[in-house]
């Protein structure tokens, strides 16, 4: 599982950071070079009370790094942003 969390530091002051942003990725299979992903993006404060969902299918692992697939993610759960 892929965690993203997005965190608040005012004035950056990381002693007074909150996190305002959680998504979790979690691999659902495929083959070696391409994956399927289940994605979640949790309410503001909870690890586990989904605002949206969404996924990611025969995503190319091995040709692109760690941020095409979470732009994937976004793309997937925020459909009216595309």
């Amino acid at each position: 599982m892929i965690v993203v969390k997005i965190e608040l530091w005012p004035c950056g002051f990381e002693s007074r950071k909150r996190e305002i942003g959680r998504m979790l990725i979690d691999n659902q299979g495929g083959t070696a070079k391409r994956g399927n992903y289940r994605v979640r993006v949790l309410r503001k404060g909870s690890e586990d009370k989904v605002l949206r969902e969404g996924e990611v299918t025969n995503y190319p692992r091995q040709s692109y790094n760690v941020w095409r697939l979470v732009c994937r993610a976004l793309k997937s759960t925020f459909h009216e942003e595309q």
